[in-house]
């Protein structure tokens, strides 16, 4: 009889340490490696901010797509431009905004760069309106942060499988290649050169747009 209490206890003490090798490797798969920077390019489909139905709030931020480039050496004040949500906006499990729709943007604030003192060019950019399912809303946005993109060309034939119908733009997880090298964002979302240079934002460069009002989609 002792010696079958000695043989489960036994049995006992195995299956704890089998379970705590298991339960240690399920947490080592899911924690992220020491000293790893945050994860900051654009991804998808994006979770609107807490807000009524139909609502995006003010504070949201939207990764668009410009459709043509633009430079510091040649823009002009209130040139007009296009850009596209690069994934899906869900709200609540629905698509609210689908990746695709066009963004409407302004120049608002140009300076090339100098050949004396101040050598640095800039691009100020602004977005006051959205269409959305056929339906133009206006909008106020400014820019946040800009990401290289391998470009249009570059992502043709890469679109997963949903974008036919809202899903997640082709190449926006392949193709981005992070933030965007010699630029820095300022005061009021001006896009400076940080080299002395103009300011040069290819067609395919993805830009962070903070709406800075609510937006009630119909």
């Amino acid at each position: 009889m002792a010696n079958m209490i000695r043989g489960l206890m036994a049995l006992g003490a195995v299956l704890t340490v089998a379970c705590g090798a298991t339960a240690n490797t399920g947490s080592a798969v899911q924690t992220t490696p020491a000293g790893r920077p945050a994860q900051i390019e654009p991804s998808g489909p994006a979770e609107a901010n807490a807000s009524d139905r139909n609502e995006i709030a003010a504070g949201q931020e939207m990764d668009v797509r410009l459709q043509s480039s633009l430079s510091s050496e040649t823009a002009k004040v209130e040139q007009r431009f296009e850009a596209t949500t690069a994934v899906d906006l869900m709200q609540n499990g629905r698509v609210l905004v689908p990746a695709g729709s066009v963004v409407h943007g302004v120049v608002s604030a140009v300076k090339p760069a100098g050949r004396l003192a101040d050598r640095t060019g800039s691009l100020t950019l602004s977005f006051d309106k959205m269409t959305v399912r056929g339906r133009d809303y206006p909008i106020r946005g400014m820019a946040t942060q800009v990401f290289e993109s391998g470009g249009i060309r570059e992502e043709v034939g890469t679109a997963g499988a949903g974008a036919g119908v809202g899903g997640v733009i082709g190449g926006l997880l392949g193709g981005v290649r992070g933030a965007l090298l010699g630029a820095v964002i300022g005061a009021g979302g001006a896009i400076a050169a940080t080299d002395g240079k103009d300011i040069e934002l290819p067609a395919g460069t993805v830009v962070r747009v903070r709406l800075d009002q609510n937006v009630r989609l119909r």
